[in-house]
Order: C-alpha cells, then structure tokens, then sequence
C-alpha cells in the first residue's frame, strides 16, 4: 500500500513540473493577450498545442511558425480568467474559488476552445450551485454552449422558482438581452402549470 502511494506522489510530482514551468516561466515561448488590456500571459506553444486541437492548428500557420514569442489574442477573457484557464491547462484542475468566480467565462471558453472535459467541469459545478440568483446566468450559458441537460436544469429550476426569478431586477436585463429564452421560460411554466392542473383533477 505505502508503495502505490509512493507511487502515486511521484506522478503527481511528475505531473506538477508543468504548473512550475507555467508560474516561473521557464523556457516560454508564445504570449496570451487577454481582452480587458491586461498585460499577456507567457505559455508554452508545445503543451498548448498538445491540449487543444484549435491552438495547434493556429500554431501550424506560417505567422506562427516564427519568431518565439509570437502573440495570440483571446479577447473573451479576461486577464485573471486567461490565468484560469492556462492553470486548468496545465495543473488538470482549478481551486473552488477560482471555479465559482470564472465559472461562465471558463465554461465559454471551454465551449469555444473545444476543452470537453473543462466543459463537463462546469456544468456539473453549474448544476450543482443552481440557485435564484443564478439560474437566468446559468441558463443563458448554457444556451450559448448547446448543453442540452444543463438548460433544462436551469429551466425546471427557474420555473419552480418563478416569483423570485421573474420579479428580479436582474431578469429585466436578461430579457432584453435573451428573448428567445424568456419564450422557453413562459412555455415551460405554461406545461408545468398543465401538467400540475392534470393531476389536481385526478385527485
């Protein structure tokens, strides 16, 4: 037993050499320009080309070839979120706290960036954190990266809790912004109202 755990610690020592190569910058060779102007991110283009199937065929352009440190821009994130993102990258995980402060931002890029299993991160964090004052949010992200599951969670959940969703401030922006999505919201709560009425006169 002391063996496999031995074991197991040196892989995650292995494994951690790329999150010190990240955080010291060793030997990087391309910078991430976030969207809000914030100073770049150094990274290594061989992990980054490895990890997503998108970086890898931006690599491959001849602009990217050379020289080394060459600049990609991702304007949907933020600086702190371009970090996220890149620890996620390379650790394989992200701390709560950075999860519950990037989560639609992370689960967009995750979406955009074709990173499955960040994306499955997400919605279950998503799924698992469904509250009032979160369910339009989760609902709209949800509607953006075509997660089937995780919009009818926020559906039935929003429905349930009509009166404090829909009386919001926050639900006045949101359906300025999402129409098609508050024509979800009133279909739904039309069928559940159907389907409670039915069995009211079955009992």
């Amino acid at each position: 037993m002391n063996e496999v755990s031995e074991e197991l610690n040196e892989k995650i020592r292995l494994l951690s050499g790329f999150s010190v190569a990240l955080r010291d910058k060793i030997h990087t060779d391309i910078l991430l320009q976030p969207g809000d102007d914030g100073p770049p991110v150094p990274a290594h283009r061989a992990l980054l080309a490895i990890r997503l199937e998108i970086f890898n065929n931006i690599l491959d352009l001849d602009g990217c070839k050379a020289p080394p440190n060459d600049t990609i821009k991702l304007p949907e994130l933020n600086h702190e979120e371009l970090e996220s993102l890149l620890e996620f990258l390379y650790h394989g995980d992200l701390s709560e706290e950075k999860m519950n402060k990037h989560i639609y931002s992370l689960s967009l890029a995750a979406d955009k960036y074709g990173i499955s299993y960040l994306q499955k991160l997400c919605e279950r964090h998503m799924h698992k954190s469904l509250s009032s004052a979160n369910a339009l949010d989760v609902l709209e992200v949800a509607d953006v990266c075509s997660s089937l599951t995780l919009r009818e969670n926020a559906l039935e959940y929003i429905v349930k809790n009509m009166h404090d969703i829909i009386f919001s401030a926050k639900y006045d922006t949101f359906a300025l912004k999402n129409p098609h999505l508050c024509v979800q919201i009133s279909r739904a709560s039309l069928m559940d109202d159907k389907r409670n009425s039915v069995v009211r006169e079955c009992y």
